[in-house]
Order: C-alpha cells, then structure tokens, then sequence
C-alpha cells in the first residue's frame, strides 16, 4: 500500500470512529431537529461510503459493511439507557449509502487525483 492509501484509509478510518463516537455519546451535538438529524445521518454515511468506494472494489461488501455499521450503532444505542435505536436513522444511513455509491460511480476519484498530482 502506498503512502498516500495509507494516509487515505487512516482518514477514513478516523471518520468511522468519529460517526461512532457521535452515535454513542450521551450528548451529541444540537443539530436542529428531526429532519437535520436524518439529513446528518444521510449526509455521514454518504460521506463515509463515497470516501471508501474511492480505495477500494468491489463496492457491494463495503456498502454491505457500513449497512452494519449503522444498524449495530442503532441497536447499541438502544442499550445505552441515554439514546433510543431508530428505523428511521437505519433508513437515512442506507439512503447516504447508496447515494454514496452512486457519485463513487460516476464522478472522478479526487484521491486518485491527488496522488498523480504529488508524484
């Protein structure tokens, strides 16, 4: 693995623990409603997904991942005494994820990029 993929997967990695860590904690963040909490949803696991999609294929075992990811945070999150578990944050991360998997598709890899350019 190349310097560059390295930097790119321990950035990536580091989203994954902040999207945990903001999951779990007892007092995420005001965002402004329902509807931003879903649209914060939607927008992280868009944001993880498109990030992913960019180092790796093929992109079904990475979409199925981050699906798990989401779905074992809402249920810990049911357990946590201080949080409650939603369908509806599950449904708001699987919209991030395929919309996440499209753009991955069909824009260029600004990663990629990057290290052409650096080299």
């Amino acid at each position: 693995m190349s310097v560059w993929r390295s930097l790119w997967a321990i950035l990536g990695w580091g989203m994954v623990l902040a999207v945990i860590y903001l999951s779990l904690t007892p007092q995420p963040p005001p965002i402004g409603g329902a509807v931003w909490d879903k649209a914060g949803h939607a927008l992280s696991y868009l944001v993880l997904m498109l990030w992913f999609a960019q180092l790796t294929e093929p992109r079904l075992p990475l979409a199925a991942a981050l699906l798990a990811l989401g779905g074992g945070l809402e249920v810990a999150q049911g357990f946590t005494g201080y949080r409650q578990a939603s369908g509806l944050d599950l449904l708001a991360n699987a919209l991030g994820i395929a919309t996440g998997w499209l753009a991955a598709r069909h824009l260029p890899n600004p990663l990629r990029w990057l290290e052409t350019c650096r080299r």
